[in-house]
């Protein structure tokens, strides 16, 4: 008996661009890890790699707020895109990203217990909404940049209200350059931020879960290829350190001209200020990323429903 359903191959073939075949025989040496499956199929090189992250997964919002020298950027979760457009929820996120900009940690469970400015807690007005719209909603996660001396410039990708949207995006700049400088700087930045998703500040950020995976990935490559193993090792190697430079933001190429170096780019701004400029910092929020949303046949529910 087969350990994959056809949805299983189906969900293969829409992360990796694989063929029928190609997936069901990935699903079937995986035992019907999906996330195996993927794998395997990069490493024979009939995968396209993906970040998850492009896939949105849930509906809400993310808001940016920003609070002197700091900024936050928030995630709320709902069942349906409905709700993002209903002007109850986006006053609340609103309100909540304001407040937790306002708090010492990135920490959800104190934003609920926090003071909502209409009144009780952020948690209390979330319930709330709950029951009047209807619709479960969740705060999902949140994350906070700070300065001494600089800026934190806010920027929303496709913004569906003032600093409420699908991709929010907080770039932390430590510099003594003159504010108007830095916040040129700071929204060029998020822009490339938001198009090029960079996965850590640089490369000792990144995760060492994923550096593994992708040495696993790149090792299996290399081993058949029949090359000599201190050559593999080599491509490996090399293999890592391309996805690290193309993963850490200092290192990736600038959107904006496809040539040179984030680092660089904030160098020769410095340059031209006369004062030193430091990319402290960055959030990213994308909505949804990293949640498997359940996907449903509709036309089968309807079918059903007259079936009785």
């Amino acid at each position: 008996m087969a350990n994959y359903t056809i949805a299983d191959v189906k969900t293969l073939r829409e992360k990796t661009g694989a063929g029928m075949m190609d997936a069901k025989k990935a699903l079937e040496s995986a035992d019907g890890d999906i996330e195996a499956a993927v794998d395997a199929l990069r490493a024979k090189g009939l995968a396209t790699a993906q970040k998850k992250s492009s896939r949105t997964a849930a509906e809400g919002l993310v808001g940016v707020a920003v609070e002197g020298n700091r900024g936050t950027a928030l995630e709320v979760n709902s069942e349906t895109d409905f709700v993002a457009k209903n002007d109850q929820f986006q006053d609340f996120v609103r309100h909540a990203t304001a407040v937790a900009a306002k708090l010492d940690a990135d920490d959800v469970e104190a934003l609920k217990a926090a003071n909502y400015p209409a009144g009780g807690t952020v948690g209390d007005k979330l319930t709330d909404n709950i029951a009047t719209i209807g619709e479960n909603q969740q705060l999902r996660r949140m994350k906070t940049v700070s300065v001494t001396n600089g800026v934190v410039v806010p920027y929303m990708h496709n913004a569906v209200a003032p600093d409420l949207g699908k991709i929010g995006v907080l770039v932390a700049l430590e510099s003594e350059a003159d504010k108007a400088t830095l916040e040129t700087l700071g929204k060029q930045l998020a822009m490339h931020i938001a198009a090029a998703f960079p996965q850590a500040l640089d490369a000792d950020g990144l995760d060492s879960e994923v550096i593994e995976r992708e040495r696993a990935i790149a090792r299996e490559k290399a081993a058949e290829s029949g090359k000599p193993e201190a050559v593999q090792e080599k491509m490996v190697d090399g293999a890592v350190a391309k996805f690290a430079k193309e993963n850490a933001l200092l290192s990736q190429v600038f959107v904006m001209d496809n040539k040179t170096p984030i680092a660089q780019v904030v160098a020769n701004a410095g340059k031209e200020a006369g004062k030193d400029i430091v990319l402290k910092d960055y959030v990213r929020f994308q909505l949804g990323e990293g949640i498997e949303k359940e996907e449903s046949d509709f036309a089968a529910e309807v079918a059903a429903a007259v079936q009785g």
